[in-house]
């Protein structure tokens, strides 16, 4: 059962002007530190000058190495800087009411709860009971550099995002009914056309009502955010910041990948377009297509010299009875990176993962520019793989779940 409390200093933005200029996407939605640095010229009010302040720099060239303490101490004064201002107040014991509506999804409302939830439930090996059940193993050295932010702002500005099964709908039907009954305290709008509405909720009857909804609930699923939540267990704090959505109202992209070489044998081959296929032969049927296929479970979209490639997984390349193999991510690890070309370890700096936000012709024109071998395209995995992964304690493939949309920053930050 989910144990969650209020926010007890909650920092946000005063109004949706505010908002609009402070918030911003989180670090990993950017590629790389330039793309960040480019964000900050045209919105130097964004909450990435605290989280990467390493980029808060006045040319591209003046960068600086990311968790330094040079740039740990910018992120300190950058923070302090906005919590004095004139654009962000505090609240007091609040639970978030957080709602996302894309016009890439039609109809349907990402509503769910912002709240803190205990580190100590989560799942570990050294508790195995815990209901809140990560979707990925921990690098330790990338939990520590999250916590060191943490520590050096002295605030949780990074959201954990927690699904959960609400199968009866009646806690989702409560947040829309909490929500229709008054105006957002704030509205945002992002890059994609996102629309990002916050409702504070303060009064102690409707968090004792919430807090006893999410107690009910049997457990919960980190889509992103493992090493979020790790740094605060790493730091020994009792809660983190989190939204809890349900399942049913969350959607995923494909992870797609570039890579930077192609090692196949070519003997008797005509070129080494031929020759890739004949070896993806043992393991994937295949058929050539004139635009970008369209995929689904088990498909994969293959670009290599200036042409789409349909694939798919045959039946022995998994089992069908565990979880992770049946994800495509992992069936590509497998059967083309490692088995194939040797690439053994699913984050070689010759794989570079590229959410689905960014379209297929994106990686073809990649390709086509030389910067890389091929790209392979996948069809998203579902949330239903998700939890089944989770229900069997293991974890998601490395880079294979790509929420959107995503729960936008600096909406509301958690002050110790």
């Amino acid at each position: 059962m989910l144990s969650i409390q209020p926010i007890p200093r909650a920092l946000v933005p005063v109004n949706s002007d505010a908002a609009q200029r402070l918030s911003d996407r989180n670090y990993d939605e950017f590629q790389g530190d330039e793309e960040i640095w480019n964000r900050l010229q045209v919105a130097p009010d964004s909450i990435l000058r605290v989280t990467m302040a390493h980029c808060a720099t006045p040319n591209v060239d003046a960068l600086i190495q990311d968790g330094s303490p040079e740039a740990l101490a910018r992120s300190t004064a950058n923070m302090n800087a906005l919590a004095g201002g004139s654009d962000t107040r505090e609240v007091e014991d609040a639970l978030w009411i957080y709602e996302i509506t894309s016009p890439a999804r039609p109809g349907i409302r990402q509503i769910g709860l912002g709240c803190m939830a205990a580190t100590a439930q989560i799942r570990t090996a050294e508790t195995p009971e815990g209901t809140i059940i990560r979707n990925e193993g921990i690098r330790e050295k990338k939990a520590a550099g999250r916590a060191k932010l943490i520590q050096a702002t002295q605030s949780y500005i990074g959201v954990v995002n927690n699904a959960f099964e609400d199968h009866d709908g009646a806690t989702t039907a409560a947040l829309e009914a909490l929500a229709d009954a008054r105006p957002a305290d704030f509205t945002v709008i992002d890059e994609k056309g996102n629309t990002h509405r916050s409702w504070l909720e303060t009064d102690a009857a409707v968090i004792a009502d919430l807090t006893t909804r999410m107690a009910s609930v049997r457990c919960a699923y980190v889509a992103d955010g493992n090493h979020r939540s790790a740094a605060a267990a790493h730091l020994g704090r009792s809660h983190f910041l989190t939204v809890f959505f349900p399942t049913d109202r969350m959607g995923l992209l494909p992870y797609n990948r570039l890579v930077s070489t192609l090692t196949v044998a070519t003997a008797g081959q005509a070129n080494r377009t031929e020759a890739f296929l004949a070896a993806l032969s043992a393991d994937f049927e295949y058929c050539a297509c004139d635009t970008v296929p369209e995929l689904d479970l088990h498909e994969i979209g293959l670009y290599l010299d200036g042409q789409w490639t349909k694939l798919t997984a045959q039946a022995h390349t998994y089992d069908a009875a565990n979880a992770v193999e049946v994800i495509d991510a992992d069936i590509v690890q497998r059967r083309i990176f490692d088995h194939l070309m040797g690439i053994t370890d699913a984050r070689d700096p010759q794989l570079t993962f590229v959410g689905g936000d960014r379209p297929a012709d994106y990686l073809a024109a990649r390709v086509d520019a030389g910067e890389f071998e091929f790209a392979l395209l996948m069809a998203p995995v579902t949330m239903q793989q998700i939890v089944d992964v989770c229900e069997q304690d293991r974890f998601m493939p490395p880079k294979s779940t790509w929420f959107e949309p995503k729960i936008r920053i600096g909406l509301v930050i958690a002050l110790f």
